[in-house]
């Protein structure tokens, strides 16, 4: 075999190492070429699937392809999430992220996938955040007065929430972590508002976006939001944080995509969607359900998404729930 000089084998090797990487490139500069599918795991007309298609919209326009919403609920999040993860890493298959992403790392226990490794982080989109709300009847007036009043009647007040391990019992759950108090939780299918507001039940902890026209109207009572600070819908209402140091929960959305997707497609969409967000209209219509723009880098939002497993792992374990 016919030896080859040294410089030409180097230019050979580095020839092909050079094919490859300029695939990649002329792939990513030519994405995308036809439409891209946005896999949300929650039911149409829910505050995901709606944030999913203004975002959606802005794409479309951006890109000249369409971006697709496509409903895949059930299962807390898990259908969509583990279609996503056996989708081709090609940018064509994008997912909606939630905190019920966060929050099944740690809830179910025998998951086909793991969310961190599995799903590279694309960007953040909206961030919101829950309310503290009572039955206008209920004795304690503020946060201070709830918890004297709950140690005085320990485990007679009843919490509802939309379900074990969802995000509105695990907000209360933190709430009880760090107050000490005893609440008993009361789990729905739908709606608890109906008996929140007879009465039946005492305190929620709900997305404020869902509470706001009820405290508005006066049939439930506002007593702290869960973010860091006030909220501009609410702002009489005083944020947890000022009763309890270093409690927050918040809700918040991004997108994310199979592990592997080449880096020039994951900026590219970016991108595009942190200028989406900068758009005026964008904002009006994010601020129309209650929840604020959140862009972010790639790597933030996957920095904030383990952060949120982290946090919720240990109120799961700490609080010892259990996925029904």
């Amino acid at each position: 075999m016919k030896k080859l000089p040294r410089r030409k084998f180097l230019g050979l090797t580095t020839g092909a190492v050079a094919v490859p990487a300029m695939l990649r490139i002329a792939r990513a500069q030519a994405y995308p070429s036809r439409p891209v599918r946005l896999i949300v795991g929650f039911a149409p007309g829910s505050a995901a699937d709606i944030v999913s298609r203004v975002i959606g919209q802005s794409l479309s326009e951006s890109f000249g392809q369409q971006f697709v919403v496509e409903n895949r609920p059930g299962a807390s999040t898990n259908i969509a999430t583990e279609y996503v993860v056996k989708s081709p890493p090609d940018g064509y298959t994008l997912l909606m992220v939630t905190v019920p992403n966060a929050i099944n790392a740690t809830l179910y226990a025998n998951l086909n996938y793991n969310f961190i490794r599995d799903i590279a982080p694309v960007a953040g989109i909206d961030r919101s955040c829950f309310v503290m709300v009572v039955n206008p009847a209920f004795l304690a007036k503020t946060v201070p007065e709830f918890i004297a009043y709950d140690k005085a009647n320990s485990g007679k007040i009843d919490m509802a929430s939309n379900g074990t391990g969802t995000v509105t019992h695990l907000a209360g759950a933190l709430f009880m972590a760090m107050s000490g108090v005893d609440l008993v939780h009361v789990p729905y299918s739908g709606s608890f508002f109906t008996d929140l507001i007879s009465g039946k039940v005492n305190v929620a902890f709900s997305p404020l976006a869902g509470a706001i026209g009820y405290i508005k109207a006066g049939t439930v009572r506002a007593l702290a939001v869960t973010s860091a600070k006030r909220s501009a819908m609410l702002p009489d209402v005083p944020a947890m944080v000022e009763f309890i140091a270093g409690y927050e929960a918040i809700l918040w959305d991004g997108f994310g995509t199979p592990r592997n997707t080449s880096t020039d497609i994951i900026d590219k969409l970016n991108n595009a969607i942190n200028v989406a967000l900068a758009d005026s209209k964008v904002k009006t219509r994010l601020a129309d359900i209650g929840v604020d723009p959140m862009p972010m880098t790639a790597s933030e939002f996957g920095a904030q998404v383990a952060s949120e497993t982290e946090k919720w792992a240990e109120v799961i374990t700490g609080a010892g729930i259990k996925a029904e």
